[in-house]
């Protein structure tokens, strides 16, 4: 995982089920991309599109996602929903964030043995309800959405576009002008990684993973985020926010509500159980999380 790697444009890569890979070298935003050809029906499911870098990356609620070029993993996959419910769609989004954290976690534990980990930034683990950190710091978010592709009949089915992107080779002094803690794996585990070599270790897990969802549900994945999780007994702020973006996410905006308290648990489906300052107890469904 740490060995040199070659030419982005060299890399070689499949998506679910073989399906092909896409390789940009620069893209407005994988996520668009993937959106606007699923819809078109110019793609299969299980396609994968990746870019070295995107000029307009986004993260949830239109938040701007730094894409420096040649130093990260910007992509986009195509997650054919056959046998899942359309109700259970959202839940994807967790199976891959704990599915992607039990692999950051190795490359972590492995570094540590070796003596070349930050051990002073804490562990990997995933924040309700998808981003992936370590201690309290940021480095992948994923972004996915319900897309309707059109089949080679012509009728649309849905499929789930998913959008990751993680900071591997950057630095955390890339970041600053976030004003948010933020970090990467070459920070965490004290060493250049060979983003093709992740990638496709990720897409395997993913692929694997999103089986075993059809089979067995989301069950699996919440004893594994409690077995992971730091933040459970916490205290927290639930904000709840359809419009939020970088430039309101902190204000007093109307439509914003913040709701103080305690993280008690992830619920057998995914949802938050979150006691608020005022005794009650809350489930949440989609909000962010503050911690």
């Amino acid at each position: 995982m740490y060995i040199s790697e070659r030419k982005f444009t060299d890399w070689q890569l499949t998506g679910f089920g073989n399906a092909p890979a896409l390789l940009f070298e620069t893209l407005e935003s994988t996520h668009s991309l993937m959106k606007a050809k699923a819809s078109a029906g110019e793609i299969a499911p299980g396609t994968l599109i990746v870019a070295d870098t995107q000029t307009a990356g986004r993260g949830r609620h239109e938040r701007t996602w730094d894409s420096p070029a040649g130093k990260n993993l910007y992509f986009n996959v195509l997650i054919p929903l056959e046998e899942i419910p359309l109700s259970s769609a959202p839940q994807i989004t967790q199976v891959a964030a704990l599915t992607f954290a039990e692999v950051f976690k190795g490359l972590q534990d492995d570094s540590n043995i070796k003596g070349l980990g930050n051990g002073d930034i804490g562990k990997v683990s995933v924040k309700w309800p998808n981003d992936i950190l370590c201690g309290k710091h940021k480095f992948c978010g994923i972004l996915a959405e319900v897309v309707y592709a059109k089949g080679a009949d012509g009728t649309p089915r849905p499929t789930v576009s998913m959008g990751v992107g993680i900071n591997v080779n950057s630095d955390p002094t890339d970041y600053v002008h976030l004003g948010r803690a933020i970090t990467t794996l070459k920070d965490i585990c004290g060493q250049t990684v060979n983003r093709e070599k992740l990638l496709q270790t990720l897409i395997a897990s993913l692929e694997r993973a999103i089986g075993q969802f059809r089979a067995f549900g989301i069950t699996p994945w919440v004893a594994a985020w409690r077995k992971m999780d730091q933040f459970i007994g916490a205290r927290g702020t639930v904000v709840v926010n359809n419009r939020c973006t970088d430039q309101n996410r902190d204000g007093n905006n109307e439509d914003i509500t913040k709701k103080t308290g305690r993280i008690i648990d992830m619920n057998d489906d995914g949802s938050l159980q979150f006691q608020c300052d005022d005794g009650s107890v809350e489930t949440v469904y989609s909000a962010d999380l503050e911690i």
